[in-house]
């Protein structure tokens, strides 16, 4: 049975997920989810899809799952791909995943939209200046750990990574510039070298563009 990840391509935290099951092998198609134009606040979305009223969530069978963590983890378990070879690593892939969703990850998405996605009149320039501060030092900390490193985690491609690259191959503007960080720029280029890879708004349907 093919699984089924309802997503849509400007979320990040959807490409976590669908690039796990994209390199994972598994049979998986993306099911687009209208979210700028509410979709995951409608009463048949929070019945039938995600009560948390978000995306990325996953159908496999009866299975339903949110959270891309929860999802990468998922893919780990039904193909012993991506979570680490020991228990040390398996913690540590942990630990990274959690960073991101809390230093990285949510707050790239919320620049990003609060730079891209708002009308150029509400966009709030000191949150944005703010939020640009404390994202300079996450990536101070993720490109110091790579020095040295191809991997986060390791000497293969595990969760940390498809967690932690889930929005820095987008190319809209909100204070993350690859030639500024030569460790993170490498590490990035080791992802998408991976067989089956694919840019975010080709891996998943709807960008800005389909918006404009």
């Amino acid at each position: 049975m093919t699984i089924k990840l309802y997503c849509f391509g400007e979320s990040g935290n959807s490409y976590k997920a669908a690039l796990a099951l994209q390199l994972s092998g598994l049979e998986w198609e993306p099911v687009f989810v209208d979210f700028f134009n509410g979709e995951g606040r409608s009463p048949e979305y929070l019945q039938n899809v995600n009560e948390l009223g978000e995306a990325p969530a996953m159908i496999d069978g009866d299975l339903k799952l949110s959270q891309s963590g929860v999802i990468q983890q998922y893919v780990s378990d039904k193909t012993g791909k991506f979570a680490g070879q020991t228990q040390e690593e398996k913690y540590e892939v942990l630990r990274w995943i959690l960073w991101d969703n809390h230093k990285l990850s949510s707050q790239a998405g919320m620049t990003r939209f609060l730079m891209n996605f708002l009308p150029e009149d509400k966009r709030p320039a000191e949150v944005i200046g703010f939020m640009q501060g404390r994202l300079k030092a996450a990536y101070k900390t993720l490109d110091h750990h790579l020095e040295g490193r191809d991997w986060i985690v390791g000497d293969g491609i595990t969760n940390a990574d498809l967690s932690c690259c889930g929005y820095l191959y987008y190319p809209e503007p909100f204070g993350f510039d690859r030639a500024d960080w030569p460790n993170i720029d490498r590490w990035l280029s080791n992802i998408s070298d991976q067989p089956g890879w694919k840019h975010p708004y080709d891996l998943m349907p709807g960008s800005p563009a389909d918006r404009a």
